[in-house]
């Protein structure tokens, strides 16, 4: 079941995009009296299928994609006949330049409008929630396995990134930080300044959702949340609301401390200092091999919570909506340097696992608007059988005001799908990869 839900989304949000994509194309092409022979979501052999008009309209069996055939344009069908006859009115050919141009960027510029409305009304309806750099100066972080691997300790007080303030939590980890150049963030570490640099390709330990939970957390005081039936703290009389204290005479205030404290403890008695309803008691409390008591903590810190008009949203949205293919591309050149691997890259399963196995519709459509974008940036790409193949050799007519040939276009094409195709089996050779690895 967890599979289908995450093919399911996958299938969902690709259809969506894919479908809008390709419909940029066809409304561009019909509005300049072009010819659309067929309008497909998903590639051949068709399922699906109705005839309307001159077009005829289906639904492909492999939904990775789609196309849009306009006649006389030489596409990723490699159907040349027609052109060996003289151009019609309605064929792509026929048309100036700069029409074409538009045609092409069609289904990107529709692709980028719906990433930002996505973004836009996300962040309209559920505004911002975030741990603040007040509240991380104020308790410190928690350091795990990656944020000690750079120099991070538990404690430590984050005062800056590049040099600038940051605003939550959540940017300590984002794609902008990790792919600035000699990143580095200033903590204060017991009322000294130390300054932490972000090594070289740190960004290609981030290589899924799992693993931010492994770089840093903020620090937070806390009480009993909930006690689980039948567990040590249960029977020692624990309940929901009491505050731990201390731990054999060691005081603890925030939750990292008694997990630590805990740890150092395993298969043994603990003595905890408990404060309930303003009275303190002692109770004796077996510890677990794993380090553990049986409860679960509440934070006593609350997250900000912002709202935000339409007008700051559309801000927002749109500069949320941008950032992810400056984000993207930033990383795409890191790539060619080797500082970002090109295990990174991913394909559908890789995208069915950034979806998830349970069915949230927030995460859902914030998902299917960083893949919007994504599409746009990638279909932007200047290689052929991709819209920005075609955009580059039209850029050139209009600057030369020379038209490559139909054979070389032919070519190019053939090229260009070569390239995709290697593309295509290489995303998807990495996620069978991080399949087997674990990654």
């Amino acid at each position: 079941m967890d599979t289908l839900i995450m093919v399911g989304q996958l299938l969902l949000g690709l259809s969506i995009l894919v479908g809008l994509h390709e419909l940029g194309h066809l409304l561009t092409a019909k509005m300049f009296g072009m010819r659309v022979e067929k309008f497909s979501i998903g590639f051949p052999p068709k399922i699906a299928g109705f005839q309307w008009g001159e077009t005829e309209y289906s639904i492909g069996a492999i939904p990775l994609g789609g196309f849009v055939k306009i006649s006389g344009m030489v596409d990723e069908s490699m159907d040349t006949e027609q052109l060996s006859t003289e151009p019609q009115p309605w064929e792509f050919r026929s048309k100036p330049a700069w029409q074409r141009l538009i045609v092409m960027l069609g289904g990107i510029i529709v692709n980028v409008i719906t990433g930002i409305i996505i973004f836009v009304i996300l962040v309209y309806n559920n505004g911002e929630t975030y741990f603040s750099r007040d509240q991380i100066i104020e308790n410190g972080i928690v350091a795990y396995e990656y944020g000690e691997s750079i120099g991070f300790q538990t404690g430590d007080k984050i005062l800056d990134v590049n040099g600038q303030p940051y605003q939550s939590l959540n940017e300590l980890s984002s794609g902008s930080v990790l792919l600035s150049e000699n990143g580095y963030y200033t903590v204060d570490r017991n009322g000294e300044q130390v300054k932490i640099e972000i090594p070289r390709g740190f960004i290609n330990s981030f290589n899924s959702e799992e693993a931010f939970a492994k770089f840093v957390s903020i620090r937070f005081p806390f009480e009993i949340l909930d006690v689980a039936p039948g567990e040590a703290a249960e029977t020692a009389g624990l309940e929901e609301g009491d505050k731990i204290l201390a731990v054999n005479g060691q005081q603890v205030y925030y939750f990292d401390e008694l997990q630590s404290a805990l740890a150092d403890l395993k298969t043994q008695e603990a003595q905890l200092l408990i404060e309930s309803d303003g009275v303190r008691d002692t109770v004796r409390v077996p510890v677990s091999a794993e380090g553990t008591i049986g409860i679960a903590a509440n934070p006593l810190i609350e997250p900000v919570k912002r709202q935000f008009g339409f007008a700051e949203a559309l801000s927002k949205g749109t500069e949320r909506a941008f950032g992810v293919v400056i984000i993207n591309a930033k990383a795409l050149g890191k790539m060619f340097t080797g500082e970002v691997s090109a295990k990174n890259v991913s394909g559908p399963i890789g995208m069915a696992k950034i979806y998830g196995n349970s069915w949230d519709w927030g995460k859902f459509w914030s998902i299917t608007g960083l893949i919007s974008m994504i599409l746009a940036f990638m279909n932007l790409l200047p290689i052929p059988a991709l819209d920005g193949g075609h955009v580059m050799f039209l850029l050139y007519e209009m600057v030369s005001g020379r038209a490559p040939s139909d054979k070389f276009l032919e070519n190019a094409q053939k090229v260009g799908m070569v390239i995709l195709l290697v593309l295509m089996v290489f995303a998807i050779g990495n996620d069978i990869l991080k399949i087997f690895t674990g990654g």
